[in-house]
């Protein structure tokens, strides 16, 4: 009898196109479909609760599927995980109830992304951080992050996602802080859902608060207008990761 299962799924989005299956592509629910077609030689769909862009990275992206496993739930984990390449891991597979959907379920989300702010590059960083040569204001970067916090209209930040036209999205938490190196910095966000390319959006243009080039008040102006061609360049991909998903 076919079970519906929860995963939660952990990723270096580098060598990526993303975690949505394209049929020319590398992907993660590619990746994660091709696993499961080799252990029950049928195609069985993956279900993802966010699709992370090509390059962004996942400690906690969360995904269900459907399938007849008729052994103990760890062997299912383990025989997936000898399967997928090292750059994607099972951290947890389990039972999930009949409703559940890894998206639709889902009440909000919390994503992190990485600043390197020091004046040299670091090559073992590279993969999982922005390099941002100049000194960055945290205290700007702090007060600007506030006006987030709430339901607002961000348009000026991404594009809908399938399934939606609004681009209305409510914040819960957003914020700097400095992380275990003292030349990292930590950006994280809470909220009911994203637009596509919204989080990198919004770093970009806060970036451009830390540095000086536009005022607080110019950032709440930007987040007010609604206009996507206001916003400052759109942050590259790997220094994004989604942390996790609340249900």
């Amino acid at each position: 009898m076919p079970k519906k299962f929860k995963t939660i799924v952990e990723y270096d989005g580098s060598n990526y196109h993303g975690w949505q299956f394209q049929p020319d592509q590398p992907t993660v629910q590619g990746e994660l479909e091709r696993a499961l077609e080799k252990i029950f030689h049928i195609r069985i769909p993956v279900y993802g609760a966010g699709r992370t862009d090509a390059g962004v990275h996942a400690s906690g992206q969360v995904a269900h599927l459907i399938a007849a496993w008729k052994h103990p739930v760890g062997n299912f984990q383990k025989a997936l995980n000898s399967i997928l390449p090292d750059n994607i891991c099972i951290k947890d597979l389990s039972e999930a109830d009949a409703d559940f959907h890894a998206r639709h379920s889902a009440i909000s989300k919390i994503y992190q992304y990485q600043i390197l702010n020091q004046e040299s590059r670091a090559p073992l960083k590279q993969r999982f951080s922005w390099h941002v040569s100049r000194p960055l204001s945290v205290a700007k970067l702090d007060e600007a992050s506030n006006y987030l916090i709430g339901a607002h209209d961000f348009a000026s930040f991404g594009s809908p996602t399938s399934g939606t036209t609004s681009t209305v999205r409510e914040i819960y938490q957003a914020g700097w802080e400095k992380g275990h190196e003292d030349q990292m910095l930590v950006f994280t966000i809470c909220g009911s859902g994203f637009l596509r390319y919204m989080v990198r959006s919004l770093v970009g243009t806060l970036i451009q608060v830390g540095l000086g080039k536009i005022t607080v008040r110019d950032f709440q102006g930007i987040l007010a207008c609604c206009d996507r061609s206001k916003s400052g360049p759109t942050a590259p991909p790997q220094g994004l990761c989604l942390v996790s998903v609340q249900y």
